[in-house]
């Protein structure tokens, strides 16, 4: 099998000698492809540790949403108070996320990982003890801090792979993790609850369910912390002990992100793509269920839809990102990232408007394709802004999506018709794509003007393959 073994400074002191994946000695022994066959470390088993960490996340984040009809009914709830409940699941990570955006440069991404996920999994355990709206608003605000798991999954991956192959790599990661959100709603409102209806009560069945997430997240939260690295040359304590890696400040980094107007321009634009995904996991399967009076479990099955074109979309827009970028720059992923915000806009405008059921779920494919696609190219941008500070970035930008969900949710809240509140939420993304165009990076050309460095032109004009699959032929050492 071919290795790779660069020979840098900190050869004996870093963890690995040799590695699977052609890496790059400039870029801290990262990656520059990606082996998606392959489970070995650091590179790879950090890849799908991240993904596969993420997606258990988001699967106990939103498993209550496809029961959200059933405990409706046996609390007795309103429309306001089912809402008020669903703006608290994604209202609970953000500051979660502006936290730990700057711990993971201090700390790196496996063991928060790791220990947010097992404390997530805690509430999600405690489902069944809810008893009115306000119990239940409260057990979904701490459920969802396990939301925040999103800024450990993109560093992780920014970790592994260099800037040429971040928006593939960042997007799959967070696409298959993403899928999550679509899984649950038809293993939990389609699957499972109704398994469990078979030896007991509706409401028995909803208060027991979300029994088994817990116990695979607790389980995968435990297991990620002792198979996998912090980064290819091993784990951020041990690379401080050997003087391989220099002590960070979280503060200064957070500052640093967060002074840098390019953060809160993405910031916004993410609430208006990842927001828009987090409203559709709470909200479809309602309003499927309560416009075309479905069954619960039809209704969780088409939700899913949104959620399975993750298992596509965001790995198809971070990639195409990655060929803008091969062809023409920072100002090729600015252009993507604008058209994938306007079609998004459009879609929701389209969508609002649909009476049909069958034309319903094919805009729902649509617009969840480019909703996907739109969160996969911004994250190919992320790590180009400030990269000593892109724990903080990623963490601000992440949080701008959950900002983005409580806005919507609200919106959805308190409009009297749905429709309504789909317009605000289309409208709103169609004034996000401008912002595009006020994005400036430093050594970037911008889509109006400015001009690559030299260094970057030499970076972007690189040919190679970023991903490979077995049985492709490698340029470097073959013996091992």
């Amino acid at each position: 099998m071919a290795t790779y073994e660069p020979k840098t400074d900190d050869y004996e002191l870093r963890a690995y000698k040799v590695y699977d994946c052609k890496v790059d000695p400039d870029q801290n022994d990262k990656s520059t492809e990606i082996k998606l066959c392959t489970f070995k470390r650091p590179h790879m088993r950090a890849f799908h540790c991240s993904w596969w960490t993420f997606f258990v996340a988001f699967f106990i984040w939103f498993a209550i949403a496809p029961l959200m009809p059933e405990i409706k009914k046996t609390l007795g709830l309103t429309g306001q108070q089912a809402w008020t409940s669903n703006i608290c699941s994604v209202a609970g990570t953000i500051f979660m996320r502006f936290l730990l955006g700057p711990l993971c440069d201090k700390y790196g991404a496996r063991l928060l990982m790791g220990c947010v996920l097992m404390g997530a999994s805690i509430p999600c355990a405690c489902t069944g003890l809810v008893t009115s709206a306000t119990s239940l608003a409260i057990l979904r605000f701490f459920i969802g801090l396990g939301g925040s798991t999103f800024v450990m999954c993109q560093y992780w991956s920014t970790s592994m792979f260099t800037k040429e192959v971040a928006g593939t790599a960042n997007a799959l990661v967070g696409g298959w993790g993403n899928l999550g959100g679509g899984v649950t709603q038809i293993v939990m409102g389609s699957a499972l609850f109704p398994l469990f209806k078979l030896g007991m009560s509706p409401e028995a069945a909803w208060r027991t369910v979300a029994i088994v997430p817990a116990v695979v997240g607790f389980a995968t939260g435990f297991t990620i912390l002792r198979i996998s690295d912090d980064c290819p040359k091993g784990n951020y304590k041990d690379m401080k002990e050997k003087g391989i890696m220099p002590e960070v400040s979280a503060t200064s980094s957070f500052r640093d992100g967060a002074l840098n107007f390019n953060t809160w321009l993405l910031f916004i634009q993410y609430g208006c793509c990842f927001g828009v995904e987090l409203t559709m996991n709470n909200a479809s399967a309602t309003y499927f269920k309560e416009t075309f009076e479905l069954t619960t479990e039809s209704a969780a099955a088409i939700a899913s839809i949104f959620g399975w074109m993750n298992l596509f979309a965001r790995g198809l827009g971070g990639f195409t990102s990655d060929i803008f970028n091969r062809n023409m720059g920072m100002r090729g992923r600015l252009i993507w990232q604008t058209v994938c915000l306007l079609i998004e806009g459009v879609m929701v405008l389209v969508f609002a408007s649909t009476n049909s059921l069958g034309l319903s779920i094919f805009i729902l494919v649509i617009f969840s394709s480019f909703v996907q696609a739109a969160e996969g190219s911004t994250y190919g941008i992320v790590p180009y802004v400030d990269p000593p500070s892109t724990g903080s970035i990623s963490g601000i930008v992440g949080a701008g999506g959950n900002t983005g969900a409580v806005c919507f949710g609200l919106g959805f809240r308190q409009l009297a018709k749905t429709k309504d509140a789909f317009n605000l939420m289309g409208f709103t993304i169609l004034g996000s794509a401008a912002l595009t165009f006020l994005i400036s990076i430093k050594g970037h050309r911008s889509i109006f003007g400015g001009e690559d460095s030299e260094a970057v032109k030499a970076a972007w004009q690189k040919s190679g393959q970023t991903i490979t699959k077995p049985g492709d032929k490698d340029e470097f050492d073959d013996s091992a």
